[in-house]
């Protein structure tokens, strides 16, 4: 397989920012162009599916150093990587991960109109939606306090305990939408193998209102396992029931095996 990085427009793009491209100023290019802004963006009006609501998002290339040749240059690249081929090929599930000879099915997440998508000639989508509406009772039954822990008491804490995407992606998402938070509900992020993290972000809480979210698609990831079995270690000290565990830890992972082995229902795992 070609690197982008070995293709002629690459390199065509490379010499070019090492010449003229590398001392560009964008003040200067909005001095010399006053309709710079409306040149180099677009709004796009995105609706809701009921059409009741909708929203505009602005991709602006005008901030960043563009001008005519390298925009074309980057469409030049763009082609010569195949790029609409490979699209193309993302939304009909072909395996374009070709280190693990999978499709990227992230699109299906994200495919609010259920367009059918497949791979090997199935619809993934029934089974992307039956996941994320148990999801969505899941959350809502630990919002609402009709899921309890051990001793009937509902959730006050829940802890996400991953690495990498599996952290950054729930802290950004979580920041994002603090202000349309429920009171009453805290959240804490776990991702630092070094136990110190760990112990931190539980010290405060109470194992009985304590939920973890143990994010590892494989559930083999060393620096993840590491802080799940901690955390697990740290509730049994008060629960004492292994039992217990299927209360207060749900699994973000595909890995139904390693999951029921630590103790987590794999009705539990999304």
């Amino acid at each position: 397989m070609t690197l982008a990085t070995e293709l002629d427009a690459y390199k065509q793009l490379q010499a070019y920012y090492d010449g003229a491209g590398k001392n560009t100023d964008i003040r200067q290019l909005f001095e010399a162009d006053s309709n710079r802004f409306a040149k180099y963006s677009r709004a796009l009006q995105l609706k809701s599916l009921d059409g009741k609501h909708s929203t505009e998002l602005l991709i602006d290339f005008s901030k960043n150093r563009v001008d005519d040749k390298t925009l074309q240059m980057l469409l030049d690249l763009a082609r010569e990587a195949k790029l609409e081929d490979y699209r193309e090929k993302m939304f009909t599930g072909e395996h374009i991960n070709v280190t693990e000879d999978r499709a990227v099915l992230h699109v299906a997440l994200r495919n609010v109109g259920n367009t059918p998508i497949y791979e090997n000639g199935k619809d993934v989508m029934p089974d992307v939606n039956a996941v994320l509406e148990h999801m969505k009772e899941f959350s809502e039954a630990v919002r609402s306090g009709a899921w309890k822990g051990y001793t009937g008491k509902r959730i006050t804490d829940v802890v996400n305990v991953g690495i990498g995407g599996s952290d950054l992606g729930p802290v950004m998402v979580t920041e994002a939408l603090k202000k349309y938070s429920q009171s009453g509900l805290n959240v804490h992020f776990v991702s630092n193998v070094d136990g110190t993290h760990l112990a931190e972000a539980v010290k405060e809480l109470d194992p009985a209102t304590t939920l973890f979210i143990i994010a590892s698609k494989t559930f083999t990831t060393q620096e993840t396992l590491t802080n799940a079995h901690s955390a697990k270690e740290w509730f049994l000290a008060t629960a004492k029931e292994e039992s217990h565990v299927a209360k207060h830890f749900v699994a973000l992972s595909t890995n139904t095996e390693g999951v029921s082995a630590f103790g987590i229902d794999p009705n539990n795992m999304f």
